[in-house]
């Protein structure tokens, strides 16, 4: 089934070329199989990361309604805050932004290294609340402050996570499509599942162009029984909009993200040191880290549902490392 409808809707060429895929030689021989890494941590604004794929859309959206601000929320250590604060400052708007501290932490490189530093280097406003338990409203409140103050903001939902922003990643799909053609084969596709865009955007892209090639998503904040509804919700919205259907499963794990969204773990951590010592590539302790950890305990626990080549969608984060050292 087609994907045409994709290239109807208006965004920003802030991505420049496709992102790589490649080989990793020494985890394929460590593992025993073969692994494939898409380096969506080298997009071109701001430490790259896989945001910026949404933001094309999403910004081009803001654009088109005339918003002179970019208004959105996360984590302290948001990477998807620091990419969204990256291209307001590209267009030249005003980036205000909801933070919230996950882990209680009173920790000083928390609080203002990795991706808050850069918070303060790109000139973002930050308001800080005590937690996002209901980012739409809270989003919505402040858009009302900033409307009062005659701005005209655009929200960008948390992790840029709407059909919208989801198109980017079946944008995504088609490079591993295209990249891959006649040359691998791939088995399964492994991705950190959080705000579900990116996961969602390549479950409608690799069911129409990969069929054979499995999605497995890595939550690193919810229980299965929790986060599917969440992906089920985007990528039924983005199939609509796309005018395609979607019937594969979504295939969940959620063995890897304890103690809990925000906070590093001993199996995390390990799969981010062992890509560092063999391949010279950094992950990060929050998303990347612990969707590694599953990629290697599924190969040693035979869950993936057959054999052959396995993809590993690399979103960004590494800034992060420099806030959680020296747990690292």
């Amino acid at each position: 089934m087609s994907l045409h409808l994709l290239h109807q809707f208006p965004r920003l060429e802030l991505l420049g070329a496709p992102t790589p895929l490649e080989h990793l030689p020494r985890l394929s021989d460590y593992l025993g199989r073969d692994i494939f890494i898409k380096r969506d941590d080298f997009t071109p604004v701001a430490l790259g990361g896989n945001k910026l794929r949404k933001l094309e859309f999403l910004a081009a959206d803001a654009l088109r309604e005339g918003a002179d601000v970019l208004l959105t929320a996360g984590a302290i250590q948001s990477n998807h805050v620091r990419q969204t604060a990256a291209v307001a400052a590209r267009l030249g708007l005003k980036c205000v932004a909801l933070l919230e501290n996950p882990i209680g932490t009173t920790s000083e490189n928390y609080l203002t290294n990795g991706n808050r530093l850069m918070l303060d280097l790109l000139d973002v406003e930050v308001v800080m609340v005590d937690a996002l338990h209901n980012p739409t409203e809270q989003l919505a409140e402040q858009a009302e402050q900033l409307e009062a103050q005659g701005f005209r903001p655009y929200i960008v939902p948390v992790g840029g996570s709407n059909a919208l922003g989801a198109l980017g990643y079946v944008e995504c799909a088609q490079e591993i499509a295209h990249q891959s053609e006649g040359v691998v084969d791939f088995a399964a596709v492994v991705v950190a599942s959080g705000s579900a865009g990116t996961h969602a955007g390549l479950a409608v892209g690799l069911e129409h162009l990969l069929p054979d090639t499995e999605l497995v998503g890595v939550t690193v904040s919810r229980k299965v029984a929790a986060q599917l509804p969440v992906v089920e919700r985007i990528r039924t919205a983005l199939a609509e909009q796309l005018e395609v259907q979607t019937r594969a499963p979504i295939t969940l794990w959620d063995d890897y993200f304890a103690p809990r969204y925000g906070e590093p773990n001993d199996e995390g951590m390990a799969a981010v040191k062992l890509l560092a010592r063999l391949e010279g590539i950094m992950l990060d302790p929050v998303y990347t880290g612990k969707a590694m950890a599953g990629l290697i305990d599924g190969i040693a626990q035979n869950r993936f549902r057959r054999e052959g080549p396995l993809l590993f969608v690399h979103t960004g984060g590494a800034p992060a490392l420099f806030a959680y050292h020296p747990s690292v």
